[in-house]
């Protein structure tokens, strides 16, 4: 069974190849150059470019590369699942189902499961995570799209954000609400709705109060966290991620964390200073 995922999942390279997961890389396009997210462009790179107030622009995957992969696996006979990015998001879900149907006018046999997870960054890399122990677990194609997709269902995103001209730019917050944010100094604390959209959890005054009610909403959202793993996602300083782990294992004692950096095209939108928290209900 070939499993797909696109870098929105935010994971690193080193783990999609060690699973056999094949990456499907957004673009960025920075300084005339057009680069695939974590193939070409290194979290690092883009935490770089926007310390120096770069503006980097992002695109879906092409339909080119979605059409390529498709075909080879049509002509090799395999089931497939790909565990998309967020629907809300982009429009890299879309694309990937029109092509699939494309591929299926000359391959009528052919078999792709294409996941809305209606998630974004390691929410989406949970799911992935999730499709590697149930392909491992020996669940078939269409059982292992089904859970993915319940599972997928679960899965809560709360996040702080630094500075918002970045999700302004990318149309995913109004102008107005960040220009007010930038001179109140309010860090919205933003969460990803069943939809799969942004949407505004709460407001907080400066990043000490954005670091206490991100926690608290994890707590309020996660219920008993001693059987859960947490994953923190990040842009910049790396120091947050102890910080995250030694508040939330007084208040929370989970079962385990999982860490990720968060990836060029998610980073791009959300700019430095983001904490993320992961978690099933």
């Amino acid at each position: 069974m070939k499993l797909y995922t696109d870098s929105a999942c935010d994971l690193p390279l080193t783990y999609l190849e060690a699973h056999d997961i094949t990456l499907f890389p957004l673009r960025v396009e920075y300084n005339g150059q057009d680069l695939a997210d974590r193939v070409e462009i290194t979290p690092q790179q883009i935490f770089d470019i926007l310390e120096q107030g770069g503006q980097p622009k992002t695109s879906q995957v092409s339909p080119e590369t979605f059409l390529a992969a498709f075909t080879e696996q049509a002509k090799a006979g395999e089931e497939g699942v790909y565990i998309a990015f967020s629907s809300g998001l982009s429009g890299t879900f879309a694309t990937a189902v029109m092509m699939r149907e494309q591929v299926k006018e000359t391959y009528p046999d052919f078999s792709l499961h294409i996941i809305d997870t209606k998630c974004a960054s390691f929410g989406q890399g949970f799911v992935v995570k999730e499709a590697v122990r149930l392909r491992e677990a020996g669940v078939t194609a269409t059982a292992l799209a089904e859970q993915l997709t319940a599972y997928a269902a679960s899965i809560q995103h709360v996040f702080a954000v630094d500075d918002l001209d970045h999700l302004a730019r990318g149309g995913r917050l109004s102008k107005s609400t960040a220009f007010v944010g930038g001179l109140l100094n309010i860090k919205p604390i933003l969460t990803i709705t069943d939809e799969g959209l942004i949407d505004t959890l709460d407001k907080a005054r400066g990043k000490k109060r954005a670091f206490k009610q991100v926690v608290e909403h994890v707590k309020a959202r996660g219920g008993d966290f001693t059987s859960k793993t947490i994953g923190i996602a990040y842009t910049g300083d790396v120091a947050i991620v102890d910080e995250l782990k030694a508040v939330l294992t007084a208040e929370l004692q989970p079962k385990d964390f999982d860490v990720t950096t968060i990836g060029a095209v998610i980073g791009s939108h959300v700019g430095l200073g983001v904490f993320a928290l992961f978690f099933e209900k």
